[in-house]
């Protein structure tokens, strides 16, 4: 089964989940230019455009979401997707392991998880029926049951530093021996900065993960970049630190 995305379906959701900071960039434009700063009112432009143009690379015109740097085979029972309310990839994944049973974990807490995009974003899009509702520190599944575990574009949403280590340990423990955890993420790295400017300290930077790695006793086993802005760390767990 093919999953078909819209024409600029990425970068319209950005711009709807987002609607406050692109009206704040409006208004700065706007006054800029009624009161004569031009300079100003060209850098607001500009950087709200570098940032809409970047986003349609990364979500619309690149292939980010045909999941080809995912290496699938007929091996894996249980594959499990992790997301914060936001859900663009369980049926995909569904797609790409027709043959592998497929949990879904929704981890978003309100009282945590305080974005407003994310609300924003849980309206437009109900996340699916079959999905499971569960806390970042107890995950609802055994120990070492999942072939695959994924984390595409939420795990950033757990603001919390102890919270984050606690999660990344709760993977840890429900991945195989063997198995793959796919973290994928923006960073914050000079090539989001380009792209977002001071939105980019929402990220975490490459050393941040690999603490938390660390401490949950995960190794990283290789570094995808999707796009100079999207990185994929592709860990498992470090047994000889058990």
């Amino acid at each position: 089964m093919a999953i078909t995305r819209k024409p600029f379906q990425g970068v319209f959701n950005i711009i709807r989940f987002n609607w406050h900071f692109y009206l704040l960039s409006l208004l700065l434009i706007s006054a800029g230019y009624y009161f004569g700063y031009l300079i100003i009112t060209s850098l607001v432009l500009a950087a709200s455009m570098i940032s809409l143009m970047i986003s349609w690379y990364i979500y619309d015109y690149s292939d980010l979401y045909e999941l080809n740097w995912i290496q699938a085979n007929d091996k894996e029972s249980l594959v499990v997707n992790i997301h914060a309310g936001f859900d663009e990839t369980s049926l995909i994944l569904k797609s790409k392991f027709s043959k592998a049973n497929l949990e879904i974990i929704d981890f978003y807490n309100p009282q945590k998880h305080t974005e407003v995009s994310i609300k924003r974003a849980r309206r437009a899009y109900p996340v699916l029926p079959q999905t499971i509702s569960a806390d970042t520190a107890h995950l609802p599944l055994k120990n070492a049951c999942a072939d695959k575990i994924f984390v595409i574009f939420s795990a950033h949403e757990i603001r919390n530093e102890t919270e984050r280590t606690g999660f990344m340990k709760e993977l840890a423990r429900i991945i195989k021996p063997g198995g793959e955890i796919y973290i994928t993420e923006h960073l914050r790295d000079p090539a989001n900065f380009i792209a977002y400017n001071i939105g980019f300290v929402h990220f975490y930077s490459k050393k941040n993960w690999l603490t938390h790695f660390k401490h949950a006793a995960l190794k990283l086993n290789q570094e995808i970049k999707i796009t100079p802005f999207i990185s994929t760390f592709i860990i498992s767990r470090n047994d000889h630190s058990f």
